[in-house]
């Protein structure tokens, strides 16, 4: 029988380690409702945003929801709300959105040559991705990108906006698991 010199088996140890923490996660593990600030950066201004975000099952996908509360001067706060289904493609850790109706009542991606955003999702890691590309007016682009990180106590969120590839917003955060 062969014996493997200890310094072999660390490495096998530590590349089977590796490669199982660089798995995707299934979208269960992201399943659940967060809570937290985040602090807004964009033409030299800072903000701090309440984020709320519910990942959960929906028939035939999973569905993303979320809140952002802004604070202005005064104390006046604004609300947007989003939320969106997403669907399995046949490309592992992909999901396409399903945002519209088309005519035969099946949910599909909307259409960005009439100025909708185009919205996918991806699973790399431990980060959940949703990514929406907008084609402007004047036919060029906007990009924003929403990586949601799996993290101990919840998740780390990390946005960023770009037009024609340029930075124009970041947003980074850290969100709480509540359910």
């Amino acid at each position: 029988m062969m014996k493997l010199a200890p310094a072999v088996l660390f490495g096998i140890a530590f590349f089977w380690v590796a490669a199982v923490q660089a798995a995707d996660r299934p979208i269960e593990d992201f399943y659940g409702e967060y809570a937290g600030r985040s602090v807004s950066a964009s033409a030299d201004k800072l903000k701090k945003r309440d984020i709320n975000v519910e990942i959960k099952s929906i028939r035939r996908g999973f569905n993303v929801s979320w809140t952002t509360v802004t604070f202005r001067k005064g104390g006046k706060a604004r609300r947007k709300s989003y939320t969106i289904d997403f669907r399995k493609t046949k490309r592992s850790g992909i999901f396409q959105s399903a945002m519209r109706q088309d005519v035969f009542g099946n949910r599909t991606p909307n259409d960005p040559m009439r100025g909708d955003p185009y919205v996918w999702a991806r699973i790399r890691g431990d980060t959940l991705s949703v990514y929406a590309l907008i084609v402007t007016s004047d036919g060029s682009y906007d990009m924003q990108v929403y990586n949601r990180t799996l993290s101990p106590n919840g998740m780390a969120l990390d946005f960023k906006r770009f037009l024609e590839g340029q930075e124009i917003k970041s947003v980074t955060g850290e969100l709480q698991r509540i359910k």
